[in-house]
């Protein structure tokens, strides 16, 4: 298949795809956040939210081997978007998903784009928080009913995730399960990532304004 229908197809595809996508985010942490935090649900409602989370699974598993089939790499697509794989493999990250949305509602409503600066504070924003309460979830599940627990209740888990994903880590409360560290190393990673774009942004923005600012005011004496 030709390079260029390859691209035409994959980007008709992505587009295509952005809108039920951000849909199965939105479904998945729902469902997710009802199965953790509603304790003692009848089996046929718990059965219920099992389904829909894995029917929202099944959207992301769809889209990697559509886009799979579009690249003609075989094996290749794995390594060259490795990315797309982990976040198909981690559902911790699906949340972030939603954050797609802003631009499919723009582009149908044609109306104006933040800037550049904008949208990569606001994206980084949104995906902290998602990326956050997803994890706090996780932590949660994990950790409130092992023994010596510290993180026992879904505030105490919100706390932690908070200054985890800051970096101030007080140490109050800690994760002490092997699935709570794991879900633990993934949002310090992010965290600096996501954090590192908001003020790295925020820092390039104030530049750009200081120096238009001397610019318009001309060289000293002048």
């Amino acid at each position: 298949m030709d390079d260029d229908i390859r691209t035409q197809r994959w980007n008709r595809w992505e587009g295509r795809a952005a809108l039920p996508l951000g849909i199965a985010s939105l479904v998945y942490l729902g469902g997710y956040a009802a199965h953790v935090l509603a304790q003692g649900l009848p089996p046929g409602l718990d059965d219920v939210l099992r389904a829909v989370i894995g029917a929202a699974w099944t959207v992301f598993v769809v889209d990697y081997a559509v886009h799979w089939r579009l690249s003609g790499r075989g094996l290749g697509f794995v390594t060259s978007h490795w990315l797309d794989t982990l976040v198909m493999l981690l559902p911790l990250l699906w949340p972030v998903r939603i954050v797609r949305l802003y631009d499919v509602v723009q582009r149908r409503r044609g109306g104006a784009r933040l800037t550049l600066h904008a949208r990569v504070m606001f994206y980084a924003s949104v995906s902290t928080a998602l990326l956050g309460f997803a994890g706090a979830l996780a932590v949660y599940q994990a950790e409130h009913a092992a023994p010596h627990a510290t993180i026992r209740t879904f505030g105490d888990s919100v706390w932690w995730t908070c200054s985890t994903l800051t970096t101030v880590g007080y140490g109050d409360v800690v994760p002490v399960t092997p699935r709570g560290r794991v879900v633990a190393v993934g949002l310090m990673a992010c965290g600096l990532a996501l954090l590192g774009a908001i003020t790295g942004s925020f820092s390039s923005l104030l530049v750009q304004r200081f120096a238009r600012g001397v610019d318009e005011e001309g060289p000293p004496g002048s």
